[in-house]
C-alpha cells in the first residue's frame, strides 16, 4: 500500500466543490408517457432550478421546461407530484409562485391555466375523458399562514375555464387517482393531530359524466393504519400500501374485501413526506413490480400469485417504471453516482445509461462504501452505515485515528441508505470517518422501530447517535477527541440536542436546525403543526417537556464550537431560532460561526450556497481539530475562536 503520508482531514480529494455544485445534478420523479420518458433534474449550477426532461422514442434527450421555469410544488412545503404527462401533453407547477402551466404537445410553449392566486397545486392526475386534470390544491387565500385549506380540484385545459372544487373538508388530502374507465376516484385523507405515517384513510367515490363525484365510501384506514399510494390496475382493481401489520405491504380490494398480496417483513411503502411517491407498478402480464426496503436498502422485486421474487438490478431510488419490453429506473449503487437507466427487460438485460447524476471522477480506490453497522443502545438495537476514510493517494501517520462525523438525518421520520453520496465522499476522501445513523424513529425497519421515537425525540435519537460514535471509538476506528455531529432540520435538532446534553462531541454543524420546540410547534407550517404531539407531547399541557428538550433553553450546557447555516426564507425553521442560539453563544464567549443565505429556504439549492457551506464547514473542523484542508477559497469566520 502506497501514498503520501498526511494527517487525516488534510488529504487532497478529487471530490471538488465544482463536482458537487456545478457538475452534479439531482434525478427524481421518473414517469412514462407512451414511448417517452420524463424526469426532473435539479441543477445547482442554474440556481437550484428543477427542469423537466424528456427522452423520446429516438433516444434524444431534451429540456421540456425552458428557463426561468422551476418545476416544483410547495404543497405541505415539501411538495412532490409537480408534473404529469399524458399523450404528449404536460401539466406542471411553477415552484416560485405556485402557478400551474400546460404544454399542449412536445415543443409547444407553456401556457398558464390555473386561475387562483395564492394557491399551490400538486399531485396532478389526468382525466382525459373530461378534458381536465385533477390536483391537490392548498388554498392560502384569506387564511392564517399556517392553516391553508386542502381540496381536490379539477383544472380545465382551455383558457378561461373555471377551477372546480370536487372535494374538501379533511385537514389533508392526497393521491386523487382515477380508475382506468374514469368512473371511480380514489384518494387519501387525514386530519390533525395525525401525521400521514400515523393514520390515513382511503376513500373512493363514483364520478359522474359531468365530472362531479358522489358520496365518499371509506375503504380502509384509521389509527394506527397508514395508507400510501392508492393505484388502479388495468383491470380496475384498487390497490394500496398499508402498514396494518406493522410493515408497509401491498393490498388489493377485490369484491369489497381487502386482500394481502404478498405479506413480508419488509417495507413496500414509506412515509408521505412528498406527493406522488411510487412503491409499485403494474406490468402488462399481470405481475407487479415493487420497491422493497429491508435493513435500509431499497431493491426491486416482482410480486405474483402471493410470491415475491427479488430482481437483480441493484439498489434503486424508487419503484422502476415499466416501459415497452423493459423498465426504466433510477439506479443508486453504493459505489458510483446515481443514474437513470433504461433496461431491455424486467430482469435488467441490456441497459442504457440515459443520464448520470454526476461524472465519475472518483477513483475506485478512493470511494468509501457504507457498511451496515448495528449496535446496542438502552432502547435496543439501532442501525447505521459506517464509512471509513479512504483515499488511494494518501495514508495517515502511524497511530493516528481519524476524526469522525456523525450524521443525524432529517425527518425525523425518514431513512438514510448507503447509496453513493458525494456529500459523504467529500468527507471520507479527505480523511474523515462518517457514520450515518438510522436512529430509533427512522423508517425502513417497521412501525415499532418508527414509533420508538414517540414521546422521546431529543432522547432516543441523541442516545443512538452517541452510542454509534462510542462504539466506533471503542473499536479504534475513530478519534474520541475529534468527534463531530451534524444534521439538517430535524437532524439539526438532534445535533443541537446532543451538543447540549453531553460532552461527547467536540464540534457540531447545524443546517437550519430546530432549536426551539415551542416556536416550532406554534410557528411552523400546517403539515407539521401537530407533528410534535407524538414526538414530544400535546399542547397545551406539555410546555415543561418542550422547554426541557429545546436546545435553546440549555445553552449553558454547551461547551463545544458550533457552526450554523440558515436560509433567509426558511418557513419551516425560521432564522430567529439559529440567531438566538448564536447570540447566546457569543455572550458566553463560546466559539461559534453563523452564515445566513439570501434566496434559500428549508434546504439549500443554489450552487454558490452549496459551495460555501462545503468549504466553510470543512475549514471550521480544520480550525477546531487542528489540521489544514488544502485548496479552500474561503475560511470560516469563528467568533471567540482561535485566529
Amino acid at each position: 500500500m502506497s501514498g503520501v503520508v498526511a494527517p487525516y482531514g488534510s488529504w487532497a480529494s478529487p471530490v471538488s466543490v465544482e463536482l458537487m455544485t456545478s457538475a452534479a445534478i439531482g434525478l427524481s420523479s421518473l414517469s412514462v408517457d407512451g414511448d417517452a420518458l420524463y424526469w426532473l433534474e435539479s441543477r445547482p449550477a442554474e440556481n437550484g432550478r428543477s427542469v423537466l426532461c424528456r427522452r423520446g422514442a429516438d433516444g434524444g434527450v431534451e429540456d421540456v421546461t425552458p428557463p426561468p421555469f422551476n418545476v416544483g410544488s410547495r404543497v405541505h412545503e415539501y411538495g412532490g407530484g409537480a408534473y404529469a404527462a399524458h399523450d404528449g401533453a404536460v401539466i406542471f407547477s411553477e415552484r416560485k409562485d405556485g402557478s400551474v402551466w400546460l404544454i399542449d404537445k412536445p415543443g409547444a410553449a407553456p401556457r398558464r391555466i390555473a386561475t387562483s392566486e395564492n394557491c399551490r397545486y400538486a399531485d396532478f392526475e389526468w382525466d382525459p375523458r373530461r378534458h381536465r386534470a385533477l390536483a391537490i390544491r392548498e388554498d392560502h387565500r384569506d387564511r392564517p399562514p399556517n392553516d391553508p385549506k386542502a381540496a381536490i380540484v379539477a383544472l380545465g385545459s382551455n383558457p378561461g375555464e373555471t377551477e372546480t372544487v370536487l372535494l374538501e373538508g379533511p385537514d389533508f388530502l392526497s393521491s386523487p387517482r382515477l380508475s382506468p374507465d374514469g368512473a371511480t376516484l380514489a384518494w387519501i385523507a387525514w386530519d390533525h393531530p395525525a401525521m400521514p405515517w400515523d393514520a390515513t384513510r382511503l376513500f373512493k367515490a363514483k364520478v359522474a359524466q359531468t365530472g362531479d363525484i358522489g358520496p365518499p365510501q371509506i375503504i380502509a384506514g384509521g389509527e394506527p393504519e397508514a395508507i400510501v399510494q392508492p393505484a388502479w390496475s388495468p383491470g380496475n382493481i384498487l390497490h394500496f400500501c398499508s402498514d396494518r401489520t406493522g410493515w408497509w405491504n401491498l393490498y388489493a380490494v377485490r369484491n369489497d374485501e381487502i386482500v394481502a398480496l404478498a405479506p413480508v417483513e419488509a417495507e413496500i411503502g414509506g412515509p408521505h413526506w412528498i406527493f406522488r411517491q411510487r412503491f409499485y407498478a403494474f406490468l402488462p402480464d399481470g405481475r407487479i413490480i415493487a420497491s422493497m426496503v429491508r435493513d435500509a436498502i431499497r431493491r426491486a422485486a416482482l410480486i405474483f400469485e402471493g410470491a415475491i421474487r427479488p430482481l437483480d438490478i441493484g439498489q434503486i431510488q424508487e419503484c422502476p417504471t415499466p416501459v415497452e419490453k423493459g423498465i426504466a429506473y433510477l439506479a443508486t449503487p453504493p459505489d458510483q453516482p446515481p443514474a437513470l437507466v433504461l433496461a431491455s427487460d424486467i430482469g435488467g438485460g441490456e441497459t442504457i445509461i440515459v443520464r448520470n447524476a454526476a461524472p465519475a471522477p472518483v477513483p475506485p480506490d478512493t470511494v468509501s462504501i457504507g457498511e451496515p453497522f448495528d449496535f446496542e443502545t438502552p432502547g435496543g438495537t439501532a442501525h447505521a452505515f459506517w464509512y471509513p476514510p479512504r483515499n488511494g493517494g494518501f495514508l495517515a501517520p502511524p497511530g493516528e485515528s481519524p476524526p469522525l462525523i456523525v450524521l443525524s438525518h432529517g425527518g425525523p421520520t425518514s431513512m438514510t441508505t448507503n447509496s453513493f453520496n458525494l456529500n459523504i465522499q467529500w468527507w471520507t476522501s479527505r480523511g474523515f470517518g462518517v457514520v450515518d445513523v438510522n436512529y430509533g424513529g427512522s423508517t425502513g425497519f417497521g412501525r415499532a422501530y418508527r414509533r420508538r421515537l414517540y414521546g422521546q425525540w431529543g432522547l432516543v435519537d441523541v442516545e443512538d447517535c452517541s452510542a454509534a460514535a462510542r462504539r466506533l471509538v471503542e473499536r479504534g476506528l475513530a478519534d474520541g477527541s475529534r468527534l463531530a455531529i451534524r444534521g439538517g432540520s430535524a437532524g439539526g435538532f438532534t445535533t443541537l440536542a446532543a451538543l447540549t446534553s453531553s460532552t461527547l462531541f467536540k464540534a457540531g454543524a447545524s443546517f437550519y436546525g430546530v432549536a426551539d420546540l415551542m416556536l416550532l410547534a406554534t410557528d411552523t407550517h400546517k403539515f407539521e403543526a401537530r407533528y410534535l404531539d407524538q414526538l414530544i407531547g400535546p399542547l397545551p399541557g406539555s410546555e415543561a417537556l418542550y422547554a426541557e428538550r429545546s436546545p435553546i433553553c440549555h445553552i449553558d450546557r454547551l461547551s463545544c464550537p458550533v457552526i450554523f447555516f440558515q436560509g433567509e426564507d426558511d418557513r419551516t425553521v425560521p432564522p430567529n431560532q439559529a440567531q438566538t442560539m448564536v447570540a447566546a453563544m457569543k455572550a458566553r464567549k463560546l466559539a461559534v460561526a453563523y452564515y445566513e443565505f439570501a434566496g434559500e429556504g428549508h434546504g439549500f439549492r443554489q450552487a454558490e450556497t452549496l459551495r460555501r457551506t462545503l468549504e466553510l464547514e470543512l475549514d471550521f473542523y480544520g480550525q477546531i481539530f487542528g489540521f489544514s484542508p488544502p485548496g479552500l477559497s474561503e475560511r470560516a469566520m469563528i467568533d471567540n475562536g482561535k485566529p
